[in-house]
């Protein structure tokens, strides 16, 4: 009795003698990098992995076994927040009476399977991934609610079977669940955005992105309108303006600090006429603006004067004299506002009317019969305003 005393003692003394040298030799210490060879590697080919089972459940030789969102195995079903694990290849575990974690099952995550389907598939198929609808049932996706991916088709039998390979799904379904929860960590407004050259001050990528697009969206597009080379309705070249009674528009200095086009005080003033390239980023989709910066000279009269302007689309295919006037009437001067002084009107070109590139606008011009009066009126500028289109091809 004292012998066997004497070499228990013994060896729980050795015990924890071991124990003591494992905790202060170099490498041996949890949680550090390595500074010897590992005596002692866990490894696993990965093909089968042993999982708690969840409570009150039951899993059949054969299941097609997932996870729920707590990590427990659970049969397979089309069930949100859950995902796809393997196959049941090891026999029936019954945990109907027992606590989450009471039994495990060992599911196989390779391999080729025939499995049934719910609805009807083809040869066409092969290729398509296959999603849950209960432990022994698969379908397409579009005929699942939660898309649950089992694997890919990679062998058709008929409209009910196909072999499908889990080894897509195994691998790759738990990080795909991941990726596509853009309501955490990968939403655009958690990821964050360090402006090292200071083009902005916004701090993460979604409000980054609004920023662009805004820009991309909004920013007035402009085209100049060159009425310098813009020519009379009979084809000949505008030329310099003449002081008196004619119809006739010409170009003037306007005290060495500008240039305009200039009409006299006519009733019935003549229009110019002149072609404009429009850009191919121009969005059809939108509203185009004809953009008229014109000054009244003379009595400066209360009459308030607007501008005809015709516009005709020339696109390919179609004859250059078969377009319908998209244009109209600008908006009106102040009439009595004061000599000289520069006025912005418009008038918008529908963008039911607007034709896609490649085209030609041709533009004419003139002020509306009547609205003159007294006064002379001068153009120093007509530009376009338009909306871009966000290339997405």
């Amino acid at each position: 009795m004292k012998k066997l005393t004497y070499g228990l003692i013994t060896l729980s003394l050795s015990l924890i003698l071991t124990l003591a040298i494992a905790l202060v030799v170099p490498g041996a210490a949890f949680g550090t990098a390595l500074s010897a060879d590992k005596s002692d590697i866990q490894y696993s080919e990965g093909e089968t992995v042993s999982i708690p089972v969840y409570q009150s459940t039951t899993l059949y030789l054969g299941a097609l076994v997932m996870t729920n969102s707590s990590g427990y195995a659970i049969p397979g079903a089309d069930t949100a927040s859950s995902v796809f694990q393997g196959v049941n290849l090891h026999g029936q575990v019954d945990n109907s009476s027992g606590s989450s974690g009471d039994e495990t099952v060992t599911v196989t995550r390779t391999g080729v399977f025939r499995m049934d389907f719910n609805t009807s598939i083809s040869q066409s198929n092969v290729g398509d991934e296959a999603y849950l609808v209960d432990d022994q049932t698969v379908d397409l996706a579009g005929d699942t609610s939660n898309d649950i991916m089992v694997g890919v088709i990679v062998k058709y039998i008929d409209s009910d079977e196909a072999w499908v390979d889990i080894e897509p799904a195994t691998k790759k379904s738990s990080v795909d669940t991941h990726i596509a929860d853009t309501s955490a960590a990968h939403d655009a407004d958690a990821i964050g955005y360090n402006d090292d050259d200071t083009h902005t001050t916004e701090t993460d990528v979604d409000a980054s992105l609004d920023e662009i697009y805004q820009h991309i969206l909004s920013a007035q597009h402009m085209v100049e309108v060159d009425l310098r080379g813009a020519l009379e309705l009979d084809g000949t070249y505008v030329t310099a303006f003449s002081d008196g009674a004619s119809t006739t528009p010409g170009l003037d200095v306007l005290g060495n600090e500008a240039i305009g086009l200039r009409w006299n005080n006519h009733a019935n003033p003549d229009p110019v006429i002149t072609n404009i390239y429009l850009p191919s980023e121009l969005d059809t989709s939108k509203d185009v603006v004809v953009h008229v910066l014109a000054a009244k000279t003379g009595n400066t009269d209360a009459d308030d004067t607007t501008f005809d302007v015709g516009a005709f689309f020339l696109t390919d295919g179609a004859l250059y004299d078969a377009d319908a006037d998209a244009g109209g009437t600008t908006t009106a001067m102040t009439g009595d506002a004061t000599a000289k002084t520069l006025q912005e009107e418009t008038v918008t070109i529908a963008a039911s009317d607007v034709a896609a590139s490649p085209s030609v606008l041709t533009l004419t011009i003139q002020p509306t019969d009547g609205t003159l009066d007294t006064d002379d009126v001068v153009i120093v500028g007509v530009w376009l305003e338009y909306t871009p289109a966000t290339l997405d091809s």
